[in-house]
């Protein structure tokens, strides 16, 4: 057969989800021109799983995005249906934002921002084809297309050798029904890609006039709604309503008589499950003492009545299915309109990237999102982001970025991934970060947004509104540090139903903000000068103000890693040639090649004796 040549281009993206949709755009924006390729053009931003975006701490690594000048925020605000401020009840490092979306209008939405997109061509071909060329690498196409490209971004995914479980049944597919790329995984194993097979599934979805909502528990949304992007001045009222029920023992036992027609326990699946979202029939064998499980009931748009059931993932037979939602109140007569699944996938081992999201042994290829061995739309969008900068800045000749732990959750997450690996689909969590006090979702733009700015993504326009945003921040520290509050029959009584103690003297309002008990709500009647400002400079001024000496401590903290990052290591190096490491760490920083003696320190089974070898040598070898 003839292949033909189609073009050139300076980065190409091969599929076109959440990660793939965020490379392209950045790499565009930053004057590469730029291909997407995806195998169907209406699945481009897919949500094939929940249909909404955020949630805990996945929240945060949005408003990262959107810090940075990414577009997932903004789109997310303009398909909101639902919005909601997830763990209020916690302290405000873990606070987690979270929407539900009309998930047709984000996929369209986003399309759209794609074909309108300067230096950006979306095209629908699915690549079969990577080879190594002299500047670069060639793909080709399964129309035998071929194009040439300076750097090569694959973001396919679960489409990538994708296969579909539903009981004993099972057959070659992307989600939702769509091809799956079958020949491109041939072409990286040839390459020389470390492939390894996961899995991940989502629930089934069921027609909304056939649920009885009138027993369930109503979900509403914040009021007023918090928008994801710094850009978003108001997002409007909430649209819709979820709701709560759960299951019960007759569901529990409808799976455990079923449950040797799961294929996860048949020894049908290979792949590895995600830890953090299993299957229902997962949860019922790994928490069988568990009289119950929550599911929430989640519209997926104002245009179709299909309704998603939140926690009840499965790979059941559809009649077992329809048999054990059929126990759950409110779901009774529940007619499914697609039927829950398993999907298994190839992705890659993130050990064998840098921290820029580039191979290490095959430079210009870069990988993002499941490719990588993550699960959710915000971490794929996150390392999407990544991958399209470094492609495009090492294209233009341009220093790349390293996103650190220390300023963004998508350091964090990106660093996990290239240090640790994943043995299993990663999944964000605030607790994988040990600054998440620092690392706030309130302040995404004070951390990110200038580095937004220098890289090029976000606009002169944009970065003066944040300039004065911080300015008005300084100004309302400074006035509260100066502003006395005197002890009126007034103030005392508002601190007496706050159940704090009353004041005899003046007293500073900085000091009064301290306390627990209060805040600005509180203090308002009394506070006859404040200024009329972003409610967001509020939240993080008081924010700052009450966890002072909590943040300086983390700060120390943060200070101590960064000296370590500074200890560089050589790119190049046979550790073995140290005396005094361990076998197990002399192999493990030969794989993974660590930057410096942080990054070194996080790998698993480099002990922290090691670290102080590695410290002596760098000190005997300047």
């Amino acid at each position: 057969m003839t292949t033909y040549f189609a073009g050139n281009y300076d980065v190409a993206v091969i599929g076109a989800g959440h990660a793939g949709i965020e490379a392209a755009l950045a790499s565009a924006r930053l004057g590469c021109k730029t291909a997407i390729f995806t195998i169907n053009m209406d699945a481009v931003g897919n949500c094939p799983c929940n249909p909404s975006i955020g949630g805990t701490a996945k929240g945060h690594l949005v408003r990262e995005i959107d810090a940075l000048g990414g577009e997932m925020g903004k789109t997310a605000d303009e398909c909101f249906l639902q919005s909601r401020m997830l763990n209020r009840g916690k302290g405000p490092a873990v606070h987690s934002l979270r929407a539900q979306i009309d998930r047709r209008k984000y996929s369209d939405t986003m399309k759209h921002k794609l074909e309108l997109q300067e230096n950006l061509e979306l095209r629908q071909a699915e690549i079969t084809d990577i080879q190594k060329s002299e500047n670069g690498y060639t793909l080709t196409t399964r129309m035998l297309a071929v194009y040439e490209c300076k750097a090569v971004i694959i973001a396919t995914g679960t489409y990538l050798g994708g296969r579909i479980f539903v009981g004993e049944v099972s057959y070659e597919s992307g989600p939702d029904g769509i091809f799956p790329a079958t020949e491109l995984g041939k072409s990286l194993n040839n390459l020389g890609l470390p492939l390894r097979r996961f899995k991940t599934g989502t629930p089934a979805r069921v027609l909304k006039s056939s649920i009885d909502f009138t027993e369930l528990e109503v979900q509403k949304g914040d009021e007023p709604p918090q928008p994801f992007s710094y850009e978003t001045e108001k997002l409007g009222e909430n649209k819709v309503d979820c709701h709560i029920s759960w299951t019960n023992e007759n569901t529990k036992q409808v799976i455990l008589e079923n449950i040797h027609r799961s294929p996860l326990y048949a020894g049908r699946i290979e792949g590895v499950g995600p830890r953090y979202c299993p299957s229902f029939e997962d949860k019922i064998m790994r928490f069988k003492d568990k009289p119950r499980h929550q599911l929430f009931i989640e519209p997926c748009g104002l245009s179709t009545e299909e309704m998603y059931l939140q926690g009840m993932s499965s790979s059941l037979p559809e009649e077992v299915q329809l048999k054990f939602y059929h126990t759950i109140k409110g779901l009774e007569h529940c007619v499914i309109m697609r039927p829950a699944y398993a999907i298994e996938y190839d992705c890659v081992d993130p050990l064998a990237m840098n921290a820029t999201l580039e191979f290490k042994d095959f430079p210009n290829l870069y990988g993002a999102g499941q490719f990588n061995g993550s699960s959710g739309y915000e971490e794929a969008a996150a390392q999407g982001l990544v991958a399209g900068i470094n492609a495009a800045l090492k294209v233009l000749g341009r220093k790349q970025v390293i996103f650190t732990r220390d300023n963004s959750y998508i350091g964090t997450l990106v660093d996990d991934l290239v240090t640790k690996g994943a043995n299993e689909p990663y999944r964000m969590m605030t607790s994988r970060s040990e600054y998440r006090l620092v690392l706030r979702q309130d302040n995404a733009d004070e951390r990110l947004t200038p580095l937004g700015y220098e890289i090029g993504l976000i606009t002169k326009e944009r970065y003066t509104k944040f300039l004065k945003k911080q300015e008005q921040k300084k100004a309302e520290i400074k006035r509260l540090k100066s502003t006395v509050i005197s002890p009126t029959e007034e103030v005392n009584r508002i601190l007496v139903s706050r159940e704090t103690s009353e004041i005899t003297t003046g007293v500073r309002l900085i000091d009064l903000l301290k306390r627990p008990q209060l805040g600005y709500e509180e203090l308002k009647a009394v506070d006859t000068e404040r200024p009329d400002l972003d409610p967001n400079i509020f939240e993080q001024v008081e924010i700052e103000i009450k966890y002072e000496g909590y943040i300086q401590k983390q700060l120390k903290q943060v200070e101590q890693m960064r000296k370590l990052e500074s200890k560089l290591l050589p790119k190049d190096f046979d550790y073995r040639e140290i005396k005094g490491l361990r076998l197990e760490a002399q192999e493990k920083l030969n794989k993974i090649k660590p930057l410096n003696i942080g990054q070194a320190s996080r790998i698993s089974g480099v002990s922290p004796a090691d670290i102080s070898v590695l410290l002596i040598w760098l000190a005997q070898n300047k």
